[in-house]
């Protein structure tokens, strides 16, 4: 059989576009930069809604919706914010045929949108905190796009809200971060991330501290999956999110905001993809098993319908393919490239012996499983290739991740993986001279591998490399 994808050893890139293209996850759109998700890919994109939703209200905060358009004086109200995305606005100077007042910008992101309405709807202590998300699309002229990782539009949520005191922001900034982002992350995206704090230069337009989620990629590369930012009361001052203090005092609110996009689809697929295609870990897969039937047979349809409506009663998602009119071996590639995580086989041959065939997307084992067995098969390949994935992205980041004493050498290092180099051998300049070869600071950790406050505090370990 013809290869269907270019190898990944071969060309990364390649292997990463018709692999996209190959398992029908999206397409490009008709304006560059854009593009159209398909139902394999969005389906996705849903589960990974669900998990992070129902983290997001764990951690207290309700969703809202606020309008695509933002006037374009909002955004000069916060000049390093308006300078941080100046690049990359679409703006709108015309409207129902006529010349608009005053131009209105396509959101990049919404806190000064979201500012605006914090200060109508905060007047005392007792309204704070304010913890709001929203699912939405914005807009960011991208130059060079790559589905799911950068294209110009792209969906996402936001998070933004407003605080009595630093603390209260900073405690709730870091509860996103972990709660939400690190623990969806780790759990059902089974991407290992390292999580740390943003240095100056790559902190995010109009922030004080941004932590993000750093995770590897399947050819050394980092890609950043999410991000928390303290605002301060940058925000607030510029929009005057003020309250009534508990001592009748008026004081200005401190406030977060916090997102994860589509980009994830794209770590997903550079995390656990492989040269027969995507594997979707277990948890977040819109389909865990996906029952076939191999050719027609006595019986054979009516048993694996009735292994389909047993594994749904198990708690199962199921696919089910009885297109026997379509070769066997066509369907089980597209099954492969769509990386349903488990199929169920059942065909005549098997079925008279009583067995059906359980084929694991990791590790790609193919075995006879008798009919009563099936479902606790399956429940048991879904539990450890979860953990299969995980593992496997881990052992990937550690063997090719090095500590390193200079900064030559990390941005040596940088060629094939990731550095772990002191902070105080890069410094602002080092950082600059590594920017100016392709290679980042993803993120300072301390040593002990937790999230730091501050850039300043000493024996800092620098993680640098190459990024998307």
């Amino acid at each position: 059989m013809a290869r269907v994808l270019t190898p990944r050893a071969e060309d990364f890139p390649r292997w990463y576009q018709d692999l996209i293209a190959k398992a029908q996850l999206a397409d490009n759109g008709p304006v560059r930069g854009t593009m159209v998700i398909r139902p394999a890919g969005y389906a996705i994109w849903e589960r990974m809604q669900a998990e992070m939703d129902a983290r997001i209200k764990a951690a207290g905060a309700e969703n809202a919706y606020f309008p695509l358009f933002i006037p374009e004086s909002y955004l000069r109200r916060e000049a390093q914010h308006v300078e941080g995305f100046s690049p990359e606005l679409a703006v709108v100077t015309h409207g129902g045929g006529k010349q608009l007042a005053e131009p209105v910008v396509v959101r990049p992101t919404s806190e000064t949108v979201i500012g605006e309405f914090m200060a109508k709807w905060v007047d005392s202590y007792r309204d704070l905190p304010l913890l709001l998300n929203q699912w939405a699309n914005v807009v960011r002229w991208e130059l060079r796009p790559r589905v799911f990782l950068r294209t110009s539009e792209f969906l996402w949520q936001e998070g933004h809200t407003a605080h009595v005191d630093e603390a209260d922001a900073r405690a709730y900034a870091r509860r996103i971060l972990h709660d939400v982002y690190e623990d969806f992350m780790v759990g059902p995206l089974a991407i290992p991330v390292v999580v740390g704090l943003k240095t100056a230069r790559e902190r995010f337009a109009g922030a004080t501290r941004t932590y993000t989620c750093e995770g590897m990629m399947g050819d050394g590369k980092a890609l950043q999956l999410g991000t928390s930012h303290e605002l301060g009361q940058n925000f607030a001052r510029a929009f005057d999110i003020s309250y009534s203090s508990a001592g009748g005092g008026v004081e200005h609110a401190w406030t977060t905001s916090w997102g994860t996009s589509t980009r994830m689809l794209g770590g997903l697929i550079m995390s656990h993809g492989d040269d027969n295609g995507l594997r979707v870990p277990p948890r977040l897969a819109p389909i865990q098993a996906y029952v076939m039937v191999v050719k027609a047979g006595d019986g054979v349809g009516e048993a694996a319908a009735k292994l389909r409506d047993a594994l749904r009663d198990a708690g199962v998602r199921v696919g089910f393919d009885d297109r026997v009119d379509t070769p066997f071996g066509r369907r089980a590639v597209d099954a492969e490239l769509k990386g349903y995580p488990v199929r169920v086989e059942v065909g005549p041959r098997d079925l008279a012996a009583g067995n059906a065939v359980l084929v694991r997307r990791t590790g790609g084992s193919k075995t006879p499983v008798p009919v009563p067995d099936v479902v606790a098969a399956v429940l048991a390949a879904l539990e450890a290739d979860q953990q299969a994935l995980y593992d496997e992205a881990l052992a990937l980041r550690e063997s090719r991740t090095v500590g390193v004493e200079t900064l030559a050498e990390a941005i040596e290092a940088a060629a094939t993986g990731w550095a772990r180099v002191p902070w105080d051998a890069v410094g602002a300049a080092g950082e600059a001279e590594a920017n100016g070869k392709a290679v980042t600071v993803r993120c300072l950790v301390r040593a002990d591998g937790s999230v730091p406050d501050s850039e300043d505090e000493p024996d800092l370990v620098a993680i640098l490399a190459r990024s998307y």
